[in-house]
């Protein structure tokens, strides 16, 4: 019962945020360009009440808690009295019109920009040390050691070369001030006054990171599945030989195909030694091992300047994304069901899941990086052109410049029902398919390492 209402809870909100936005953007380009707002409400009518007459724009609180509305003078029928939406010029209604996604576009730069400053999640791996300083030396480090923990938090370097990132301290599990090392694959402990350190020792010294690829997936009856191989294992090391940037996984185990190796795993924190044998000729898709992996990640937090650069560089790429589909679905390269097309219960599946996954692990990642995602969807979304979305609108702005005349209001003001109407049956549709298919989910934890 707690999971359903954080789920509508959740999705009341980020939804009601995304909406909001985009209509304050309508309302503040159609004001600026002298088209009149007659309402601007805050949730969806019913009205509960009248806030506020301001500038010739009633403010009303209404009973849907959905985001908001600006009701512009004219915008869906024939008046052309002036002040209304259909009197505006061509450039003054599409500049109203293209506020909306644009404040849509925005607010998911911020939202991307805050995901990363409040903590995203990057590649990480166990340092090795290469060559130890003279603090390494100290704190009884040597050449060879792979360090691991340090009263009970993982030590973990970042695999991604880029100041910008400030690994994040994770919450201190005892107070044994204890450094874990695995050296000549035993696992030891050292003592160590402090965090910083057993960081400065590593700072001093040249470290290569392991421990830094992660089995996500296996097919069955594959080696991998055969040998006993488990999703969240973590690969140490190949016939001895240390998995790294350098010798990833895979170039190890293809130099060893059709011949038995044994893989160094990691498993909740337990060593185990697995042999295998890579198949020479795999089926398609699957690999010699029949294995995912993925990285081993950990939370790292940005500074403002490169997190809004960043901001803008992931919406753009989302928008990218976002682009290509209706593309390659057609030329039937991705299925919907690939492409995670979702109506409001998937979406609010997944808001709910990333709401619970921030409550869980502490931090906001999930539902920040996933409102972003939502608010760049719903601006491209609404660019579209199809009636009744601003996309639509601004089309026949555009073949009225082509033209030199105008569709008529009240012809365009059907198109745009009759579409709306089609939008309606289309997201039944979705949201029975929704309904009637496995709830959309998120690996947040494995995918922040937590």
């Amino acid at each position: 019962m707690f999971d359903i209402l954080l789920t509508v809870i959740s999705f009341v909100l980020v939804l009601g945020v995304l909406v909001f936005f985009h209509e304050l953007g309508h309302y503040w380009v159609a004001r600026r360009n002298g088209i009149i707002v007659e309402e601007f409400g805050f949730g969806y009518p019913p009205r509960a009440l009248k806030l506020f007459h301001y500038d010739g724009t009633d403010f009303t609180l209404n009973w849907l808690p959905l985001g908001g509305f600006a009701r512009m003078k004219g915008e869906d029928a024939g008046d052309m009295a002036p002040g209304s939406f259909n009197a505006a010029s061509r450039g003054a209604r599409a500049a109203t019109l293209i506020a909306g996604p644009a404040m849509n576009f925005l607010l998911a730069i911020v939202l991307f920009a805050a995901s990363f400053m409040a903590g995203s999640p990057v590649p990480a791996g166990s340092p090795r040390i290469d060559t130890a300083g003279a603090a390494a030396t100290a704190l009884g480090l040597a050449a060879g050691d792979v360090v691991l923990a340090y009263d009970g938090i993982p030590i973990q370097m970042s695999l991604v070369d880029d100041d910008s990132f400030v690994m994040m301290q994770q919450t201190q599990v005892d107070n044994s001030k204890l450094l874990t090392v695995l050296r000549d694959d035993q696992v030891i402990e050292l003592e160590a006054a402090s965090f910083d350190a057993v960081w400065s020792a590593l700072r001093e010294s040249a470290s290569t990171p392991v421990l830094m690829t992660q089995v996500t997936g296996i097919a069955e009856e594959s080696p991998a599945y055969l040998a006993g191989l488990l999703p969240g294992d973590i690969v140490y090391a190949v016939d001895g030989v240390n998995v790294t940037l350098d010798e990833p996984l895979n170039v190890l185990v293809s130099e060893r195909r059709g011949q038995e190796l044994m893989l160094t795993v990691v498993r909740d924190g337990a060593w185990l030694q697995i042999p295998v044998t890579p198949r020479v000729d795999p089926p398609p898709g699957q690999g010699a091992l029949g294995v995912q992996i993925g990285s081993v990640n950990r939370m790292a937090g940005m500074k403002l300047l490169p997190a809004l650069w960043n901001g803008v560089t992931n919406t753009g790429a989302y928008a990218g994304i976002v682009l290509q589909l209706p593309v390659l679905l057609l030329q039937g390269q991705l299925s919907a069901e690939e492409a995670q097309i979702s109506g409001p219960v998937g979406i609010a599946q997944m808001v709910g899941g990333a709401m619970s996954a921030s409550i869980d692990t502490g931090f906001w990642f999930p539902i920040l990086r996933l409102s972003a995602v939502l608010s760049a969807a719903l601006a491209i979304t609404n660019l579209l052109p199809l009636p009744a979305l601003d996309g639509g609108r601004l089309l026949f702005i555009l073949i009225e410049a082509v033209r030199g005349r105008r569709v008529s209001p009240e012809r365009e003001g059907m198109i745009h029902v009759i579409g709306f109407v089609f939008l309606l049956g289309l997201m039944l549709i979705i949201t029975v398919r929704d309904l009637s298919s496995a709830p959309q989910t998120i690996d947040w934890a494995r995918l922040m390492g937590q």
